[in-house]
């Protein structure tokens, strides 16, 4: 690693003082290699910079309502998604919810994930 942090020119931090590219984040090892030009930098050509992240989780919390759901009917507030009409093959209700993921390559359709909003039953159609 370069034991000077002698630059060409001045950057914004996070960007190599040398070439301009932006570099890659901090590792656990302490030295940053720029992509670009390969020179070595210590940690304060990130100056005071500070790194955040929110770790989101797929998780459903189940609250109490004032609102009740007699057994056997649908809850659209209960839905994984947006609602359409489409026939359930299970229960024959006649709403379903949707989540649309691409999942095989870019030049072929997405895959559709339905779910019942009566009886929770799955199915996938490839578009």
């Amino acid at each position: 690693m370069a034991s000077d942090n002698k630059s060409c020119f001045t950057t914004a931090p996070g960007f190599c003082p040398d070439c301009g590219s932006i570099l890659p984040l901090l590792g656990e090892r302490g030295g940053i290699k720029c992509y670009t030009c390969k020179r070595e930098w210590n940690s304060e050509v990130f100056g005071d910079m500070g790194m955040t992240h929110t770790i989101f989780f797929n998780t459903k919390h189940t609250y109490a309502s004032s609102v009740s759901v007699k057994e056997g009917e649908d809850s659209e507030d209960d839905a994984e998604g947006p609602i359409v009409e489409r026939q359930c093959p299970q229960c024959q209700n006649d709403k379903m919810s949707y989540a649309t993921l691409q999942l095989r390559s870019a030049d072929e359709g997405q895959t559709v994930f339905y779910t019942c909003t009566k009886c929770k039953f799955k199915e996938t159609e490839n578009s």
